[in-house]
């Protein structure tokens, strides 16, 4: 039996304006058999399925490559390392993915995550056992003694239950990349930023080129991809010049950078909606506000925006992702914030945004044919009632999405309330400010009570 879904206004993702009144016809594998003019489609057969939206705006399900399902909507390191077990993370992640399919995004990339959360999530959703977006799965990033997730101190060490796994050479490296592949991931995350500034500011990468270089070709013998975690110069020069095939921000790359990219075929997930929520959304009462994190996300986006423009005009491929984990980027709340920042920042057209966002993000997910609506493609996609070519911020309204359908099943998701406190938030972090006699006289001089009304 095949599903008939007749479209008013039809985004195919391939290329950049949409076609009225078309029909899309559904095989029961879930794949398109079908799409064009309703005026040319096949007559539907007896018992064939008819789906109306033909007062809607369909376009492919969206594609957010920076999903963390194992953070939690954490507010601190130790909230996403230590304070919940491996199991109940599980749990916690499974809830929080379909939120993120909720919001109109069938398809996300999770790089980065603690033990195999994000491989038993995409695992019992490919069984049928939930529904939820499909998802491509990495494990712990592979860091070490100078890199961004080794960050507690030396005494304490990193922990087993974490996000980072250490590596201490080469070869440690490679026997990490072949256990993790060994037990399913679709993509190994390198750490590549370090801890360590040089007297210039300039941050030092955390891997040297050639181990950059060894890890990559590991990971590319092995038949995955690997995804680079790089701010600073260093870290996208190696990793562009090693292949990796997707670098989250890279808001520090110069020319030679942007050569090697373009050489290697490198894509950028620049995540700007965190930085952007950051600076938007932090209290001045709150530890990221108080520890100059404002300043220097400002810093970064404006440092990035000239950069990564160069990129773009080179021809550096770029794809959308939002850094979701964390509490300024709730799961299912800013995933579409991506794509108005790429029209702002970057100077991308709607029509461009949204194609970073569904047929750009389509290479990593290799076994898969998503991110367009072709013969031969996934029917991942969602129904409107406004067209985000003409406004790209409607995709940030779930009220507008209509319908959402994977493999051409629609699903609904329920909202539903959960208690955050209970959910994600473990660490002892009991006060936010220094309560010396004198900042209790100046806020009580101002009016301000110490303990708020219940």
């Amino acid at each position: 039996m095949d599903k008939h879904i007749r479209c008013g206004s039809l985004f195919t993702s391939t290329k950049d304006t949409a076609d009225k009144d078309c029909t899309i016809i559904v095989g029961a594998d879930g794949k398109i058999n079908f799409v064009g003019p309703t005026a040319s489609a096949p007559r539907p057969n007896s018992g064939d399925e008819l789906v109306d939206y033909s007062g809607l705006f369909v376009m492919p399900g969206l594609v957010d490559t920076h999903t963390h399902l194992a953070y939690g909507e954490a507010k601190s390191k130790e909230d996403i390392d230590i304070y919940k077990p491996l199991e109940f993370r599980a749990i916690r992640g499974m809830f929080f993915a379909q939120k993120v399919l909720a919001a109109g995004y069938t398809s996300i990339c999770s790089p980065g995550d603690a033990g195999q959360i994000a491989l038993s999530i995409r695992n019992a959703i490919r069984a049928g056992l939930f529904d939820g977006p499909r998802v491509s799965a990495a494990g712990p990033y592979l860091t070490n003694s100078q890199g961004f997730q080794n960050t507690y101190p030396t005494w304490v060490g990193l922990p087993s239950s974490g996000i980072g796994f250490m590596v201490r050479n080469r070869d440690e490296a490679v026997l990490a990349i072949r256990e993790q592949c060994k037990n399913g991931v679709d993509a190994i995350k390198l750490d590549m930023d370090g801890t360590q500034l040089r007297p210039n500011g300039e941050i030092i990468a955390a891997f040297s080129q050639t181990e950059t270089t060894a890890m990559v070709e590991e990971v590319h013998r092995q038949g995955r991809y690997a995804v680079a975690h790089a701010y600073g110069r260093e870290a996208v020069l190696y990793s562009a010049r090693a292949g990796v095939d997707l670098i989250f921000h890279a808001f520090y790359l110069d020319d030679e950078c942007v050569d090697a990219l373009v050489k290697s075929g490198t894509a950028i997930g620049p995540t700007l909606t965190m930085p952007r929520n950051t600076i938007d959304f932090t209290e001045a009462t709150e530890p990221a506000a108080k520890k100059g994190r404002i300043a220097r996300e400002m810093h970064d986006l404006e440092t990035g925006q000239q950069n990564l423009r160069k990129a773009k005009a080179a021809g550096v491929p770029f794809v959308t992702g939002t850094d979701t984990g964390f509490a300024v980027t709730p799961y299912g709340e800013w995933h579409a914030r991506e794509l108005e920042l790429f029209v702002e920042y970057l100077g991308c057209t709607p029509a461009e945004a949204i194609r970073a966002s569904t047929q750009n993000c389509a290479r990593f997910f290799p076994q898969e044919k998503i991110g367009t609506l072709e013969v031969g493609s996934l029917a991942d996609f969602i129904a409107l009632d406004a067209s985000p070519l003409e406004n790209i911020t409607v995709l940030q309204n779930k009220k507008h999405i209509k319908a959402i359908h994977v493999g051409g099943r629609k699903v609904t998701i329920e909202p539903r309330e959960y208690n955050s406190r209970l959910v994600s938030d473990g660490a002892w972090n009991s006060w936010t400010n220094l309560y010396t006699q004198d900042y209790v006289k100046r806020v009580q001089g101002k009016g301000l009570p110490l303990v708020a009304a219940e």
